[in-house]
């Protein structure tokens, strides 16, 4: 099944796999602790402005993972002491979902959200989605996973990895289709740790 980029979200661990069939030539980079998604050397030169993005952002108050530009004003939003529901509600409702020829949905999640924020509960963790029908916000307690395609509604996810490493790997090897690179988070505030899978 193909079911496009997806984000896979609990409270201390967390993932982001890009599936690709029409650009496939891309690879995570780490810089410094944020993870970037960007074409290699070999990918063809284009001026679709979903191909680059950074897909994994660290804060003081939780991990953010996504598919696109979105990433980053839900981190600032959520350093600036933003409640999780919100941080991630406002950037995806003002970027809506994507103007391709698919209309496909932004999804985000955080990872580690601190015990004080009213919006996450005992969750410690939150994901959404924005589509053309719907701005779905929700905090979350077992891996929970959203996708672009055909998993546009937050599911339940088997996740059997509890460290950055293995839940990158995890998602990367996967059953659904077309696997380009993956990124994983793991631990809390203050003390996350993060892995690329390329291959």
């Amino acid at each position: 099944m193909y079911v496009g980029r997806f984000v896979v979200v609990a409270p201390e661990v967390g993932a982001y796999r890009v599936s690709s069939r029409s650009f496939p030539n891309r690879k995570a980079v780490d810089r410094d602790g944020t993870i970037t998604v960007a074409p290699t050397a070999e990918a063809p030169e284009t001026d679709n402005p979903y191909i680059s993005y950074n897909a994994v952002r660290l804060t003081d108050r939780g991990a953010v993972i996504g598919n696109g530009s979105h990433v980053d004003p839900i981190a600032e939003k959520l350093a600036l002491g933003t409640p999780a529901r919100d941080a991630l509600a406002a950037p995806l409702q003002a970027l809506d979902f994507e103007k391709d020829d698919y209309d496909t949905p932004r999804i985000a999640g955080i990872v580690g959200v601190p015990e004080d924020d009213p919006t996450a509960g005992e969750a410690g963790a939150a994901i959404g989605t924005v589509r053309r029908d719907a701005l779905l916000v929700e905090a979350v307690e077992e891996p929970t996973l959203v996708a672009t395609y055909e998993r546009d509604d937050p599911v339940s996810f088997d996740l059997d990895s509890e460290d950055a490493t293995g839940v990158a790997r995890e998602v990367y090897d996967h059953e659904f289709e077309h696997a380009v690179c993956a990124a994983g988070v793991s631990g809390s505030t203050g003390d996350f740790e993060t892995a690329i899978v390329n291959e």
